[in-house]
């Protein structure tokens, strides 16, 4: 072998090397990173498959083949609606199609086999399955948990940091097993940097609150 192959060998054996050692440090910077990330709790009931209506819903209720009991319904606070012939029924917790099911055996005392359809028109959802963001940002509100949200997603939706947040001393409180934690976000690295690494997943029930910032 030439002394240029050689020297082309030994130029490729240590930029294998220098890559090899780059990948190393930059997944423990990673693990680093995550090992600070909460941990997704395992008894707020996570995102589930079916949607599971909540005080402040909006609903749809449609009897088939009778208009008259057809109606559009808010979920009260106590997570209550009232129909036609139905003053009462609980609706908060329930899916939809359970939310029919109830719907349809209550007017069954009136109604011939109702067939009842609900559909929910304006999401809130229950209070475990909402985020919660409050303090300097633009819309301070309770917003539906969808799975796969993070904190950007949770930004995004309310209108970002004001002028006069400190982003980068924000809060994220989360209940996990009975006790209530909190964990210390970076959003002005997040919204202002662009620095995904500040980026963390949301789980139903989390609390963000952005504090004022000193003058």
């Amino acid at each position: 072998m030439s002394r240029i192959s050689k020297a082309k060998a030994r130029g490729a054996n240590i930029f294998k090397r220098l890559t090899a050692l780059f990948a190393v440090i930059m997944a423990a910077i990673i693990v680093a990173a995550c090992s600070n990330l909460p941990p997704a709790p395992t008894d707020v009931g996570g995102p589930t498959p079916f949607y599971r209506i909540g005080p402040g819903d909006a609903l749809n209720v449609f009897v088939w083949q009778n208009t008259q009991l057809s109606t559009a319904a808010i979920v009260g606070p106590d997570g209550r609606i009232s129909l036609p012939l139905v003053k009462e029924i609980e609706a908060a917790g329930k899916t939809p199609t359970q939310l029919a099911r109830d719907i349809e055996r209550r007017l069954a005392k009136y109604v011939t086999d109702p067939v009842v359809t609900v559909m929910v028109s304006s999401y809130v959802g229950p209070y475990s399955q909402q985020v919660r963001v409050i303090g300097e940002v633009g819309r301070p509100q309770a917003i539906v948990y969808r799975k796969g949200m993070t904190a950007l997603d949770a930004m995004l939706a309310v209108g970002g940091l004001t002028q006069f947040a400190a982003g980068n001393r924000a809060t994220l409180i989360r209940t996990w097993n009975g006790t209530q934690t909190s964990y210390g976000l970076r959003l002005d690295k997040l919204l202002q940097d662009g620095d995904l690494s500040a980026n963390v997943p949301l789980e139903p029930g989390d609390v963000i609150t952005v504090p004022q910032t000193y003058f």
